[in-house]
């Protein structure tokens, strides 16, 4: 009689075990499910040398100056929407998911260093014939815009960094990193998130992001979730936080920037100080900076209207110039709340 009540607790035990397991654990999401959700008519898969397929959208005026848009960690280019409908009547405007990213997924030889988004988004380009534009990059994206000004100077119009990476970084002692970035920081932890990924880590990452909690939606954190359980992205996220960064390298060489330089920061942002919105400024010549009061993160998304007409006169002046062979004009030069010094600083755009 006790022998059977412990075999039947032990197969109680079992069977509660396996409960919790399925209600944790999630597999990987296929194409057959995402692709059908999260591609437009204008989504485009395409086969690059080294064998990786980039998701890009090809949007806007064909024949207007081109504009490309690269995402951060663990987005994907569907934060760029926004900006897409604003300035896709002037403008021809390329965005695309980065390796281990969206519905590009894992890519052969797992390198997902900033290195190889550089090289990534150049192939990408010339698989496009667009042997020149603006490059705008939102966070890790804007360290890899960065360098890709540093690398192929000559291809670029204009650099456009909003709350950007690519400069070494003290840690902050109330800096309020999400949850799911920490996870993937910590080893044994983060082999968890292979199998275990909780759409409310997601639920908080996003809205940490945020100053304006009504522009997160529900969707949008569907959208997030969706798409870092995608096919190999959960391990390139993985692979990628263990990868060693160069931001030293890419400081080093934000003096020898040519292109016309526009910083855009929420003042709000939790993840990068405004104080990095000066320290860029700084260092690439004739950089000019806009702050965005009581926004976090994603200009791009939190206050969309005012940061793509901010980016429509910035590139707009900076093209004017260009045709004109002259230097964009400087505008006057004040100080920035927590710059770290004087830059030039252009008023954000009216409601």
């Amino acid at each position: 009689m006790v022998k059977r009540i412990f075999q039947s607790v032990g197969v109680l035990v079992l069977l509660g075990i396996v409960v919790i397991a399925v209600s944790v654990v999630r597999f990987d999401k296929t194409k057959e499910e995402l692709l059908p959700k999260y591609t437009t008519a204008a989504s485009q898969f395409i086969a690059l040398p080294d064998g990786a397929t980039a998701h890009v959208r090809d949007e806007g005026d064909k024949v207007g100056p081109v504009l490309v848009l690269i995402h951060g960690s663990n987005a994907s280019l569907q934060t760029w929407e926004p900006w897409v409908k604003l300035l896709g009547g002037r403008y021809r405007v390329v965005s695309m998911d980065l390796p281990g990213h969206g519905l590009t997924g894992a890519v052969p030889g797992d390198d997902y260093s900033r290195d190889a988004m550089v090289a990534f988004v150049h192939e990408v380009m010339q698989k496009l014939a667009i042997p020149r534009f603006a490059i705008a990059g939102n966070s890790m994206g804007g360290g890899v815009a960065a360098e890709y000004a540093e690398l192929h100077p000559d291809e670029l119009t204009a650099l456009i960094l909003v709350d950007a990476a690519g400069l070494p970084r003290k840690p902050q002692p109330d800096e309020k990193i999400p949850l799911g970035f920490r996870i993937a920081r910590m080893p044994v932890l983060n082999k968890l998130m292979l199998y275990v990924s909780p759409r409310s880590i997601f639920a908080e990452g996003v809205r940490k992001v945020f100053v304006d909690q009504s522009k997160v939606t529900e969707e949008m954190i569907t959208r997030y979730y969706d798409l870092n359980l995608y096919d190999g992205n959960r391990r390139a996220t993985g692979i990628r936080f263990r990868t060693p960064g160069n931001d030293e390298a890419v400081a080093e060489k934000l003096g020898a920037i040519k292109a016309p330089t526009l910083v855009m920061w929420g003042d709000k942002d939790p993840l990068i100080p405004v104080e990095y919105a000066g320290e860029f400024a700084k260092r690439i010549p004739g950089a000019k900076v806009v702050i965005y009061p009581n926004v976090g993160h994603v200009p791009m998304e939190e206050v969309p209207e005012k940061s793509a007409a901010d980016v429509d006169a910035f590139l707009t002046a900076a093209l004017a110039a260009e045709a004109a062979g002259q230097p964009a004009q400087p505008v006057e030069t004040v100080p920035t709340q927590g710059a770290g010094g004087k830059v030039e600083v252009v008023p954000a755009s009216p409601e």
